[in-house]
């Protein structure tokens, strides 16, 4: 079987935690993300449904589940970095929270629980679990060659090299013969092929242990800074989360301007919890607060982002009906009437969400019996 939609590495982040990341780089990195974005739902789409019809599909599904978990987990945050990005219209203030977006902790978990990682430490856990369910299921993309995918195996055992190089010294040795092996593999298997041999029984149990050492080492620094219960972690996640509040009372503040009715929940504000203590006793208490924050801004963030994206799919629907009408029913004065009504309630906010719902309702009826 084979996957239509060619795999996609994610783009590099710019910048680092604290810092300003100029305009022009937030910009080109934005439109990468959101690109690779769209390509990897498509991809997870059509692997999800490989699984499904796959013998071993039971196995497989805590595997599609944290994939699909761990996109989303992207996603909403590139939601938030596009509200904070604003089109463009940004200072030096929000161009620190959008690093502070990037770079900061975003919940990334599956059935088993969280796991707090950065948004490139996402996108590259996403990329090693694509590339796992790809080489579990035996599906390459229709334009990856065997010279492609293994360049793309020589970046992967690369980012595997500067992973390594993180681990504590106590399990450091144990990383460095794991990368030495799979560079040495890597290496047998591109000499093998400059040569002509078929190494396509070969490549692809390479792609598992490889993506599979990628993840580990991610999860496992992941896992270590989870565990690093202490005063700079608990400053950095505040900050992380003033950003993502910033982000969410925009977004809510846009919800309410727009739409009608609107959600009501409140945007918790992360400075009411008052300066990080430094006892190890409040320190946890302080910590499960800020989680508690996390979940309430992810919650209000939901509402607010639902409400909008409901105003946008009945516009569209009603648009995508009055297509359907001109081949149907073309110079009719009721649907006419009804599309220019749905049409006014649009360009007046709020948006009357329930009189919009009602006339695309009414639209839809209305076509449906003139067949």
């Amino acid at each position: 079987m084979t996957v239509r939609t060619p795999t996609v590495s994610a783009p590099a982040s710019p910048g680092r935690m604290g810092s300003s990341v100029p305009a022009s780089e937030l910009l080109s990195f934005l439109g990468a993300l959101g690109e690779w974005r769209d390509r990897r739902k498509a991809e997870l789409d059509e692997l999800d449904q490989a699984a499904l019809h796959s013998p071993d599909g039971d196995a497989l599904s805590a595997d599609v589940v944290l994939s699909m978990t761990v996109w989303k987990a992207v996603s909403d945050r590139y939601e938030l970095i596009l509200v904070t990005w604003d089109s463009g219209r940004v200072g030096p203030t929000e161009t620190e929270r959008i690093s502070a977006l990037i770079w900061g902790g975003l919940d990334a978990g599956g059935a088993g629980g969280s796991l707090a990682v950065s948004l490139p430490e996402a996108c590259k856990l996403s990329d090693a679990l694509a590339a796992t369910l790809r080489a579990k299921l035996a599906l390459d993309p229709d334009d990856a060659d065997l010279a492609a995918r293994l360049r793309q195996l020589r970046a992967q055992v690369e980012r595997i090299s500067d992973l390594v190089k993180l681990e504590p010294a106590n399990v450091r040795d144990q990383a460095l013969a794991q990368h030495h092996d799979l560079d040495r593999r890597l290496t047998d298997l591109a000499d093998r092929n400059k040569r002509g041999a078929d190494i396509g029984g070969l490549i692809g149990p390479f792609e598992i242990d490889a993506a599979r050492a990628e993840r580990d080492l991610i999860v496992g620094a992941a896992t270590r800074k989870e565990r690093a219960a202490d005063v700079a972690r608990a400053r950095t996640v505040r900050g992380e989360l003033e950003a993502q509040g910033t982000a969410v009372r925009a977004l809510a503040d846009k919800a309410v301007a727009t739409v009608s009715p609107a959600p009501r929940l409140a945007v918790p504000d992360v400075t009411a919890l008052g300066p990080v203590p430094n006892t190890p006793a409040e320190l946890e208490k302080y910590l499960h607060r800020l989680d508690a924050v996390r979940r309430a801004l992810g919650q209000a963030q939901a509402a607010y982002g639902t409400a909008l994206g409901r105003r946008d799919e009945l516009t569209q629907l009603l648009d995508a009906y009055q297509v359907k009408a001109a081949s149907v029913a073309p110079g009719n004065e009721d649907l006419a009437e009804l599309y220019r009504r749905g049409r006014a309630v649009t360009q007046k906010e709020p948006v009357d969400l329930a009189r919009l719902g009602a006339l695309v309702a009414a639209y839809q009826a209305y076509l449906e019996g003139t067949k």
